[in-house]
């Protein structure tokens, strides 16, 4: 998960980096270079790439697609590690959808751990100055979208295999980022190709080892590493983009980090019980 997460970072300060480069054309190249490892190993493994469950693989890859967009357009205008940190408020979304439309039900305790989070969200924004009102409506609409890929994905279950469903993702994006991609085209120069190549690689990478990480742990012990992501992401920003966080930032991200931490470790403690 170590591994997975500062995948992942990079990724993040990589989209920081290309603030010349039209978003359409960065959800193009993540989905383009992704999409060469997925369809790699579903044909050498003669996995077939259809799937099963059509429509629900459809939608994920439209809210999976949608949702990494707004995040690559709320880096533009936010601090990494901010964006990193209110795009992780996803599980909050996800409980709520789940009530809707998968019927759980959520403990009263769970829905306190989640304010905690959202107080963390309010104090960022009333007190850091630094947090652009657009990005966060971008991020948090990319919150949102995640929120609903989490339900779309236990929805589908163990139906269909992973990279399955991944490649879906970055068939899509590919497609999309392209097309939208056309109008308003612009040429990387230099050292921007090789970041857009690595793009790909990068999330990827992240996403093969964080799959790795749920397979060999237990949930509870796993799941708190992926908050190191925020840490390295905001490492970053501090010191190749001269980002700045204030006291107020740090209490924010804490409560975010630590109400979501909360929730995981009450789940893990009714599903041991």
């Amino acid at each position: 998960m170590l591994i997975s997460t500062l995948a992942f970072a990079c990724m993040n300060t990589t989209v920081k980096y290309l603030k010349s480069v039209p978003t359409f054309e960065i959800v193009f190249f993540r989905s383009l270079g992704s999409l060469f490892f997925t369809l790699s190993f579903l044909l050498k493994n003669k996995i077939p790439m259809i799937g099963k469950n059509n429509k629900l693989l459809i939608l994920r890859a439209l809210a999976g697609t949608s949702s990494m967009t707004f995040f690559f357009m709320s880096v533009k205008y936010l601090s990494i590690g901010t964006a990193v940190s209110i795009r992780y408020i996803a599980p909050i979304f996800s409980a709520i959808f789940a009530v809707f439309l998968l019927k759980e039900k959520i403990k009263p305790i769970q829905w306190s751990f989640f304010v905690i989070s959202l107080i963390g969200v309010f104090i960022l924004k009333g007190f850091d100055h630094h947090l652009n009102t657009t990005g966060l409506i971008l991020v948090l609409l990319a919150s949102v979208l995640s929120g609903l890929v989490f339900v779309i994905i236990n929805k589908i279950g163990k139906t269909e295999h992973p990279i399955v469903i991944v490649n879906y993702f970055m068939m899509f994006g590919t497609v999309l980022g392209g097309v939208l991609s056309i109008n308003n085209w612009v040429t990387p120069k230099g050292i921007e190709w090789l970041f857009l190549v690595f793009l790909g690689v990068f999330g990827y990478v992240g996403q093969v080892f964080m799959t790795k990480a749920f397979q060999t742990a237990s949930t509870n012990i796993v799941a708190p590493v992926k908050y190191f992501e925020v840490i390295y992401t905001a490492t970053f920003g501090v010191f190749l983009f001269g980002e700045v966080y204030t006291l107020y930032s740090f209490l924010g991200i804490a409560l975010i980090i630590g109400g979501l931490i909360l929730n995981i470790w009450y789940k893990s403690k009714m599903n041991n019980s």
